[in-house]
């Protein structure tokens, strides 16, 4: 299936890694222009030579910014592009008990997952609307609606942004921008990767031991009853930053795996 997006230009944010650069290599293989970023200029350079490596013909570039740093963020925005698609995906989990999170904690897990997809859509949204053409994407979670008893903090940013997006969707009425969420379940990246090695460690037993008692205990409800691959996600959020899902707009489109036990 061709999507269409020859001729677009993309940015991800948080893109060095996991999902963002599952995103970017199928964005990519598609024929859009992207723009990568990470929070270290080493990271991005690694990124971007692997990205090239692996499509040589590709127009691939990269920014570092931390998002926790709003002076990073405005330094961003004036190198960044015109673009055409926004994919909302820079974030942190930490599975921490609720009585040991700090204020501290709590304004910084906002600062990154919420307010990076804010700053960025508030910038390129009026953009979009003059030409008439955009996509925007906050990759959200299945914790946005199942909110973790051990990461009470990380789900609370994940249904703010369900409502940044939704909210946002409203204000293009009458356009070609549409704005959606993408609710990954558990995911292989490499963050959970190390997590489920934490876990393993801990309860002395093998990396996959824990995977199957981590969807027993934690996530029981999961219908995989495994953790996706980044490539799964990555492929659902490439059809909706593309022409071709025109007719889906102001969504929480679920990816994962059954575990959000609802009809809709």
């Amino acid at each position: 299936m061709d999507l269409q997006l020859t001729g677009k230009t993309a940015f991800i944010s948080g893109s060095t890694q996991g999902i963002g650069f599952a995103i970017a290599q199928n964005l990519l293989k598609e024929g859009a222009a992207v723009v990568i970023n990470g929070r270290s200029a080493s990271k991005v350079a690694d990124a971007v030579s692997k990205l090239k490596d692996l499509y040589p013909e590709a127009n691939v570039s990269g920014f570092e910014a931390d998002f926790s740093k709003v002076d990073e963020v405005n330094a961003l925005l004036e190198k960044l592009p015109e673009i055409d698609i926004l994919i909302n995906n820079a974030g942190i989990f930490e599975p921490k008990p609720f009585v040991e999170i700090t204020d501290e904690e709590w304004f910084n897990f906002f600062e990154v997952n919420v307010l990076s997809g804010v700053r960025l859509s508030r910038h390129f949204f009026p953009k979009m609307i003059a030409k008439n053409w955009g996509r925007i994407i906050f990759i959200s979670s299945e914790s946005a609606v199942n909110i973790p008893e051990e990461m009470i903090h990380y789900g609370m940013t994940k249904t703010a942004q369900l409502a940044v997006s939704r909210g946002l969707s409203e204000l293009t009425r009458g356009t070609n921008v549409t704005v959606n969420s993408v609710l990954p379940g558990p995911t292989k990246s490499e963050g959970v990767a190390e997590f489920v090695k934490q876990l393993a460690a801990a309860a002395n037993v093998t990396p996959e031991e824990a995977e199957k008692d981590f969807f027993k205990t934690a996530r029981p409800t999961s219908l995989l009853e495994r953790f996706a691959s980044v490539e799964e996600i990555a492929n659902l959020v490439t059809y909706v930053a593309s022409p071709l899902s025109s007719g889906t707009n102001g969504s929480a489109l679920k990816v994962d795996g059954g575990v959000a036990k609802f009809i809709i």
